[in-house]
């Protein structure tokens, strides 16, 4: 009878441990970011979801590709580094099974330079350093055209490549480079459209350095993306409350003084 008892108190006692251990589990995520802002954001949404329960181990990549990749090969449960363009051209470009769960901020994109102090003085030929992957080139080629700078088959939209440039009157040469490592271009070029978080992150600052800065109102705004198959997951609700919270609008208005902008 002892040893009947004993069994059952062991046999419950192992039930409890593997119960919590899922449990655990379902609650704890590792999630990708970008270096500088994205990663800042991150550790403010990480301390807010600790005390719902939800425990985020934060790995930083150092462009935009590895992320996605990671993610759909289970390496990682979500990301926060992209904009819904990037991640839509990753699904169709790769065969990622990754969808959105959620709006984060918007980095407006700026051309700079350190050799000019406005795109008036752009000379003829000048080079202009552009990112290479194909949202994020397409969008610095929207932001030359908004500029007058040159003009975009009409057609084209947001995935623009250099070879949609229909007119070009200062002949410029565009250099396409990757898109993390634009602000170490700044020397070889004349001007370079460099997304804010890796401006940022070089030490730059949009709102002074930048001599043209992007509409913050338009299909770039970022996200946090997941695997389709883990949107039923319980600490989804949990990531989304915590990236929400009036914690993090706090900080990120406090922090970035306009360069980053809240979508929620």
């Amino acid at each position: 009878m002892q040893r009947r008892f004993i069994l059952k108190f062991a046999a419950a006692l192992l039930s409890a441990t593997l119960f919590n251990g899922v449990a655990h589990a379902e609650d704890a995520i590792k999630l990708g970011v970008t270096g500088g802002p994205h990663a800042q954001i991150m550790d403010v949404v990480k301390q807010v979801a600790a005390k719902n329960g939800l425990k985020i181990t934060v790995v930083e990549f150092s462009d935009y590709v590895q992320p996605n990749a990671a993610l759909a090969a289970g390496d990682l449960d979500a990301n926060s580094y992209q904009h819904l363009p990037y991640l839509d051209a990753q699904v169709k470009d790769r065969g990622y099974k990754l969808i959105k769960i959620a709006d984060t901020v918007t980095f407006p994109m700026g051309i700079y330079s350190k050799k000019l102090k406005s795109l008036s003085a752009l000379g003829n030929g000048a080079r202009v350093a552009v990112p290479n992957d194909p949202t994020n080139g397409g969008r610095a080629l929207l932001l030359l055209q908004k500029q007058g700078l040159i003009k975009l088959r009409a057609d084209a939209g947001l995935k623009a490549t250099p070879l949609d440039i229909v007119e070009n009157p200062k002949k410029l040469k565009i250099v396409e480079l990757d898109a993390a490592q634009i602000p170490r271009s700044l020397d070889d070029v004349d001007v370079a459209a460099i997304n804010t978080n890796f401006a940022m992150e070089a030490g730059l600052k949009p709102k002074s350095d930048a001599i043209a800065i992007e509409d913050p109102r338009g299909p770039y705004v970022n996200i946090i993306a997941i695997r389709a198959a883990d949107k039923d997951k319980p600490w989804v609700g949990k990531l989304i409350a915590a990236y929400h919270s009036a914690e993090v609008k706090q900080y990120i208005e406090g922090k970035y003084a306009g360069a980053v902008i809240t979508a929620w």
